[in-house]
């Protein structure tokens, strides 16, 4: 059974950064890709920044494109989200989903494994 888990995560101040790392268990499709979601205040979840294993290829939310920084290990299954500059509107739980790729190489919601969710707050 393929299953997400997610780590990291935390409280920074506005202009901090944090490292969500997510590890993946189970048979996993080289040509799966590793996304992290989020689902603000609005309920509208957003794709945040996606992986695909097997040629690298990524994926930035525009909202956080130039901030954070997306690098997977395909043997190791593990996908890194480096989180920088860090804002007030970045406070979310966080989702690491595996799937089949979509358009913009992320897990397609509804087919992918979704992890727990971790918390990241930026306050201060």
């Amino acid at each position: 059974h393929v299953q997400p888990v997610e780590s990291g995560g935390g409280l920074v101040p506005p202009g901090g950064s944090l490292r969500l790392t997510c590890t993946v268990s189970g048979d996993t499709p080289d040509f799966f890709s590793v996304g992290w979601f989020r689902q603000g205040s609005t309920r509208i979840r957003e794709e945040v920044s996606c992986f695909r294993l097997d040629d690298g290829r990524t994926y930035y939310s525009p909202s956080v494109k130039g901030r954070f920084s997306i690098s997977g290990n395909k043997e190791k299954k593990t996908v890194v989200l480096q989180m920088d500059d860090l804002k007030p509107e970045d406070t979310d739980i966080y989702y690491c989903t595996v799937g089949v790729g979509g358009a913009t190489n992320c897990p397609v919601p509804s087919l992918a494994e979704w992890g727990q969710g971790i918390q990241v707050a930026v306050s201060g």
